[in-house]
């Protein structure tokens, strides 16, 4: 008997609603996405030429900017590629939390040499993109002779990567013990 009443009132169980909130849904994680995108690529641009970085072109390509922003934050570029290993189970969130980590790492960096004091890096943790847009658009300077980190000449994190038309970013000098032998 159910069956009848159903097929007498067209009635699928609920897949033409379901496949309606998916759509709609997805149009909105797009719209959204596809905006966040945008506004950082924007904000990244903004702040690279405070950088002293040649080609606005930079902040659009996927991937590569991010490459740019650890590069300026004084974390080799290549770690950027860490976060595709992200999709492997148990593994891909330990991953994702040194990405992170890093990443934070790198902002700290270049938001201490757009003179902003070290705190700053927690609206990072929590808004980054608002992060990203006050940088972008407040009339701080880029100061490269921030000293440079600590991980900066040795280690995992040390950027030895040199691309033309991306500044050098200082070295720090060598401490006793691993500079030339002058004896």
């Amino acid at each position: 008997v159910s069956a009848a009443i159903a097929s007498s009132y067209n009635y699928d169980g609920g897949g033409a609603a379901a496949a309606a909130f998916w759509a709609i849904y997805l149009i909105f994680v797009l719209v959204f996405s596809l905006g966040g995108y945008v506004l950082s690529s924007l904000f990244l641009m903004k702040i690279f030429e405070k950088a002293g970085v040649e080609g606005k072109w930079r902040a659009w390509v996927p991937f590569y900017n991010l490459m740019i922003f650890f590069k300026l934050g004084d974390v080799s570029p290549w770690l950027v590629f860490a976060s595709l290993l992200t999709w492997i189970p148990v593994l891909g969130w330990l991953v994702a939390i040194g990405f992170a980590i890093v990443a934070v790492l790198a902002a700290w960096r270049v938001g201490l040499k757009l003179q902003k004091d070290s705190v700053w890096v927690i609206l990072y943790v929590f808004l980054s993109l608002v992060w990203l847009g006050i940088n972008a658009f407040d009339k701080s300077r880029w100061n490269p002779n921030i000293a440079p980190a600590s991980w900066a000449n040795n280690g995992f994190l040390a950027d030895r990567t040199v691309w033309q038309g991306i500044p050098v970013q200082p070295r720090p000098a060598a401490g006793p013990g691993y500079g030339i032998y002058a004896g």
